[in-house]
């Protein structure tokens, strides 16, 4: 009866020392997957090596594995600055990364969490590359050279983040705000350069209207001139003559009824 407690103990044991085993076993391996990078920690302290996709050992129970998601990451930054001549601009960024798997581990170690990444390195270091660009130019610049102000931006922001272990992909400026008070004097100068361009036109269509009176002045005189030196007095007697219809025209005068046109007799054949 002993022999036979004393056997039932022993497997209760043996089983419990395999399930010990076998969970210590399954606890001492993990996957990473395809995007993913890991960094073992024991007892709170980072290792030295990056774990890339596939099946890794772990120390059991001890041993802690932070995985790192190294796709493309987006977020959206704000930031702030004032320009070469000493304006206000505002903008917001769209952030395109992934995190660089070689320095997974010196990311753990100085950063922590992808959060922590964001808030503490991504978003100052947007502030900062948004200066150094926005100062290198005029508001006005900023507007009509949108693409080189992105240029300056994209490379400071690149270099600044290299050194983290932060690899930029792309950015976007998904929106550029200004000044109220620059934005009220972009809209007089609009409204003073519209009336600029009327004056213009007013003043080339009366131009174009006086040349045109001048023009036809001229034509007028010299019409009339040569009306006159065609029109002699001998010319004017033949077309009265050749108009008359054998009648003489009739004039009231103080000696009874005289002849419209002076007609010489002596002079007609």
């Amino acid at each position: 009866m002993e022999n036979r407690t004393k056997s039932n103990w022993q497997q209760i044991l043996a089983i419990g020392f395999a399930l010990i085993v076998f969970l210590l076993g399954l606890n001492s391996f993990v996957v990473i997957n395809p995007g993913q990078a890991g960094v073992v920690s024991v007892l709170g302290k980072a290792g030295d090596g990056v774990l890339l996709e596939g099946v890794h050992f772990k120390p059991p129970l001890v041993g802690k594995v932070d995985v790192y998601d190294i796709t493309v990451q987006k977020f959206e930054v704000p930031a702030q600055s004032s320009t070469k001549d000493l304006q206000d601009l505002t903008a917001r960024f769209a952030i395109n990364f992934r995190l660089d798997p070689l320095q997974v581990v010196t990311i753990r170690r100085t950063q922590g969490t992808l959060e922590n990444i964001v808030s503490k390195i991504i978003a100052p270091q947007t502030q900062e590359s948004f200066k150094i660009a926005a100062a290198r130019r005029t508001v006005e610049e900023a507007i009509t050279k949108r693409d080189e102000l992105k240029q300056d931006f994209d490379l400071a922001l690149g270099n600044r983040l290299e050194k983290y272990g932060i690899i930029v992909l792309d950015t976007s400026v998904v929106d550029l705000d200004f000044s109220p008070e620059f934005s009220k004097a972009v809209e007089e100068k609009q409204i003073a350069e519209q009336r600029a361009q009327r004056a213009v036109y007013v003043a080339q269509e009366a131009e174009q209207e006086a040349e045109a009176n001048v023009n036809r002045a001229k034509g007028q005189a010299e019409a009339q001139r040569l009306l006159r030196e065609t029109l002699t007095a001998e010319l004017l007697q033949k077309q009265a003559i050749d108009k008359w219809d054998g009648k003489f025209p009739q004039v009231m005068g103080g000696n009874g009824a005289l002849p419209f046109i002076n007609i010489q007799p002596d002079k007609i054949e």
